[in-house]
């Protein structure tokens, strides 16, 4: 349980946090936020190719080696805390007693925001089945049944960060991050994935795409900040404001 300005990024895979949230982390660490981030699976089975194509390779050695990746990714980004529960992937599978673990973090943390993927994936069903998993936990960390006597959760926003080939993905996004002053920082843990080296310049590329989305949304050439990188976000629920 914290006092704490505190924020919860559930990874399908152990490289997931950093390509697609990776300056959000960052840029709320830098604020005097604590970013949690919990890896479900270390993506040794479908996301280690390069990895598995190394002679002698084994499934732990490949552990091993995301698990060093992500570490020193999640360094760079200045992550308060990160968890692994390594429950295999391709496919992800949570049971009831893993659903409990993750609601058991979700309400230590007490999370004020919530990251996930998109809700829909047809290319890594791993993906989608962690959001529903998140959305699930967060009900269950929000019901005063579920272990009385703990605090029970409130309700933070679940964002969606964005997927891989975000046109087939019917993801929307309806916020936009600057993350330039923390690229470095971004850039560096992208450059700890080894594993996926050709990802490095395409979730750059991405970056700056959003970037300019965010220079039209804020104003343009009216007077729009001008970010250099920026991420998009889908939030899931309504938002409760006292003005626009």
């Amino acid at each position: 349980m914290t006092d704490a300005r505190t924020a919860l990024v559930i990874s399908a895979h152990a490289a997931d946090f950093v390509w697609r949230c990776g300056g959000a982390i960052a840029l709320h660490q830098q604020k005097g936020w604590e970013v949690t981030v919990v890896c479900l699976s270390y993506g040794e089975r479908g996301e280690s190719a390069k990895l598995w194509k190394e002679p002698g390779m084994t499934l732990e050695k490949v552990k091993a080696a995301r698990r060093r990746e992500a570490e020193a990714a999640a360094e760079a980004l200045g992550v308060h805390d990160i968890r692994f529960m390594d429950l295999g992937d391709y496919p992800l599978v949570l049971e009831r007693e893993d659903k409990d673990r993750l609601v058991a973090l979700i309400r230590a943390v007490q999370p004020r925001f919530m990251l996930s993927h998109s809700a829909y994936d047809p290319y890594n069903t791993d993906h989608m089945y962690t959001t529903q998993v998140a959305m699930e936990a967060r009900m269950i960390a929000q019901a005063w049944g579920h272990e009385p006597g703990q605090k029970v959760l409130g309700a933070p926003q679940l964002y969606l960060f964005e997927p891989h080939q975000t046109e087939q993905m019917g993801w929307k996004p309806d916020t936009f991050l600057d993350i330039t002053p923390v690229w470095d920082r971004k850039r560096a843990a992208i450059e700890c994935m080894e594993g996926q080296h050709h990802l490095w310049d395409y979730y750059t590329n991405v970056a700056e795409n959003r970037a300019n989305h965010f220079r039209r949304n804020s104003g343009g050439q009216a007077g729009g900040r001008p970010a250099q990188y920026a991420e998009g976000f889908q939030s899931v629920y309504p938002r409760c404001v006292d003005e626009l």
